[in-house]
């Protein structure tokens, strides 16, 4: 999983650059890892679990959007 784009949130950034970083894989999952320890273990998420994921987010913080 070297190769992968991997992308940070839009509301990533100063001060503190703490995040997580995401990249789609061929199969429609999202691998998720530490931006901070990139080289550690990634989270793998199939669709559906991605939806639920960044809903909650949402649900938490009704003026974020995904990006």
């Amino acid at each position: 999983m070297k190769n992968l784009a991997w992308f940070k949130s839009s509301y990533s950034g100063a001060p503190n650059d703490d995040c997580v970083e995401a990249a789609l894989l061929l199969n429609g999952h999202v691998a998720v890892r530490d931006s901070k320890q990139a080289d550690l273990a990634q989270c793998r998420f199939g669709n559906a679990a991605w939806r639920r994921f960044l809903a909650a987010c949402l649900a938490h913080d009704p003026s974020s959007t995904p990006g």
